[in-house]
């Protein structure tokens, strides 16, 4: 519920500069309210289809990329074993590979929940998860779901770098 309210609000602007439908919440709350008020919980949840495995795959490409990226440029002999520099770089790769499997899972969730939706909660753009990559893929190509890669990477790379850095250097102590 809060990464709905979040894209919400974030979406929000004056009429004359709009892109997108337009939800018009006053606060935080005032989102959670009105959601809440019109589609009930159910509607606070809408979008989720596309965050759950957003998380899933992104974690799992994260660890899996960061242990083979860093035993990779440890066997080439670049950096050392156990060396702060090979764990940057099994950072890095690991963030490209993050960045890469999560995005079209944040564009077609950023889509679901912020598509207007009718009386019933039912989405009028969208039928759901998948039906959202079917218009994307149709209508824009594959690259459609790779909409704003870089500002993703510009987010998660270092976020995933940072964290695993300091994960290795924990397990060091």
């Amino acid at each position: 519920p809060p990464a709905q309210v979040k894209t919400h609000l974030q979406a929000q602007t004056l009429a004359d500069v709009a892109v997108g439908h337009q939800h018009n919440h006053e606060s935080i709350s005032g989102a959670f309210e009105s959601i809440y008020r019109q589609h009930g919980v159910a509607g606070l949840w809408r979008g989720v289809t596309g965050a759950v495995p957003r998380v899933a795959v992104g974690s799992a490409a994260q660890l899996a990329t960061f242990a083979s990226a860093k035993d990779w440029v440890c066997e080439r002999q670049w950096f050392g074993e156990g060396s702060w520099a090979a764990v940057l770089a099994g950072g890095m790769v690991s963030g490209v590979a993050v960045a890469v499997t999560m995005t079209p899972f944040d564009v077609v969730s950023t889509r679901l929940y912020n598509q207007p939706v009718d009386a019933d909660g039912a989405g009028k753009f969208y039928r759901g998860f998948f039906d959202c990559v079917l218009q994307i893929c149709s209508k824009e190509g594959l690259l459609g779901l790779y909409k704003g890669i870089g500002a993703v990477y510009l987010r998660l790379g270092p976020h995933t770098v940072l964290s695993l850095f300091f994960w290795a250097e924990l397990r060091k102590m």
